[in-house]
C-alpha cells in the first residue's frame, strides 16, 4: 500500500522498522495485562509516514491522515497518523501550522505507542530517545514544549513496559554500544484487560 500511494523505499523500510518495534511494545504492554490492540499498532506503525508520499514536513501527518481516510481504513489509523509527529501537537501549535484546529495530541495506548516507536527509530536506526530529543531540541529550540512532551511519553512508555531494558537492547543492536535510558515517570491510567 506504502508503495501504490508513492511512498519511496527508504520510507517504507523507516515504516517496517518503527512497525517491528511498536509491536514489540504493544505486546509487552498486552502482555503485563493493559489493553491494547497489537494489531492496530502493528498496522498504524507501518501507515504512519504514508504522508511522506506527497511531502516531507510536518504537514505529512495531516496528509497521512487524509489518504488513510480517502482509502476507507479506519478512523482509529488516520488518527495514529495524524498524531504521530513530535510528542504530539497541541490546538494552538496546530493553528500555527495552519492545519485543522483540534488536539494531534496521541491519546489512546495505541497512539502512544506508534508515537514513541516512531521516535525510537531514525531512518531504519533504533536510536536513544536522547539522541532523538537532542535533534528535535537543534530543530524546534531546547524550550519549545514538544521536547518536554517526548520526554514525558518516553517516561510514560517505560514505566508501561516495565522493561527499559528492553528497548536498550533495541538501542544497543542498531548502534552497537550502550544507552542511557531515563527512569520512568509516573503512570499513566490504562485499563488493565479483564481477564
Amino acid at each position: 500500500m506504502l508503495e501504490d500511494v508513492g511512498c519511496s523505499h527508504e520510507v517504507i523500510r523507516h515504516c517496517k522498522t518503527v512497525s517491528r518495534i511498536a509491536t514489540k511494545i504493544a505486546k509487552i504492554c498486552q502482555n503485563k495485562g493493559l489493553n491494547v490492540d497489537v494489531d492496530l499498532v502493528e498496522i498504524g506503525a507501518l501507515l504512519h509516514d504514508i504522508g511522506r508520499s506527497k511531502t516531507h514536513s510536518v504537514d505529512h501527518a495531516i496528509i497521512g491522515s487524509e489518504i488513510v481516510q480517502s482509502l476507507g481504513l479506519p478512523s482509529s489509523l488516520a488518527s495514529i497518523v495524524e498524531r504521530h509527529v513530535g510528542g504530539g501537537i497541541t490546538l494552538e501549535e496546530a493553528e500555527r501550522l495552519g492545519w485543522p484546529v483540534k488536539s494531534y495530541l496521541p491519546q489512546t495506548l495505541e497512539e502512544k505507542i506508534v508515537n514513541h516507536a516512531d521516535k525510537l527509530v531514525e531512518r531504519t536506526h533504533v536510536v536513544p530517545i536522547g539522541r532523538t530529543i537532542k535533534k528535535l531540541s537543534e530543530e524546534l529550540g531546547e524550550s519549545h514544549p514538544a521536547i518536554e512532551r517526548v520526554r514525558k511519553l518516553d517516561g510514560e512508555m517505560s514505566h508501561l513496559t516495565g522493561d527499559v531494558r528492553l528497548v536498550a537492547a533495541f538501542q544497543e543492536k542498531s548502534i552497537g554500544r550502550k544507552c542511557q535510558i531515563s527512569k520512568p515517570a509516573s503512570p499513566a491510567p490504562y485499563r488493565r484487560k479483564h481477564r
